[in-house]
């Protein structure tokens, strides 16, 4: 699985820090950033909870390797 944030989307909700802090992150200017070069198989179905509730889907999960 590979996750990015479409920061022009991101509202800064901060959804996605709660549902998987271990993957996403606000910085300073309160956009989620993905903070991991690979998800690992044991959180991906938290990172898809967390694009599913985001709600400008500024989530962007591609299927496969990093």
């Amino acid at each position: 699985m590979r996750v990015e944030i479409d920061e022009d989307e991101c509202s800064g909700t901060g959804l996605c820090t709660r549902v998987c802090g271990e993957v996403f992150e606000l910085n300073d200017e309160l956009v989620s950033h993905v903070r991991v070069d690979a998800i690992p198989a044991e959180l991906e179905h938290k990172v898809q909870e967390a694009a599913d509730l985001c709600p400008l889907q500024a989530i962007l999960i591609t299927e496969g390797e990093g």
